[in-house]
Formats: structure tokens, sequence, C-alpha cells
């Protein structure tokens, strides 16, 4: 259940660095970071959240759903 939070953990900080770096491009201010940053975080958020899926896969804390058939 742990693992399962922590996923969801990363994918809503992920979603808010997406609307970090809407926010940055459009006031365009100089004095703040680049907006490269946050989508470069929300970039490595995406390969931690697959590399942590793929483990819980492999390991059996995640079972996907059963084939429909």
């Amino acid at each position: 259940m742990l693992f399962k939070i922590v996923i969801v953990a990363m994918l809503a900080f992920m979603v808010y660095n997406l609307f970090c770096a809407l926010l940055i491009m459009n006031k365009n201010d100089p004095n703040k970071p680049p907006m490269s940053k946050s989508i470069g975080r929300r970039l490595m958020l995406s390969v931690a959240i697959v590399i942590l899926l793929l483990i819980g896969l492999s390991t059996g804390l995640i079972t996907p759903n059963p084939r429909p058939h």
C-alpha cells in the first residue's frame, strides 16, 4: 500500500512541476529559474516512476490486471 502511495505522490509532484513550468513560461521573468529546470524535474520523476513500477511488478508488490480472455 505504501508503494502505491509513493507513486501517486510522485505523479502529483510531476503535475505540480508541469504547472510551475507553465507559470514560468507565461511570466517570462528573468529573475525566476528557467523553465527547463521544472521540465527536467518532471522528466526525472517520470523515469523514477517507470523504474519503480518495473521493480514493483518484478518483485510482486504490484500485480497487473488479469487478461480479459
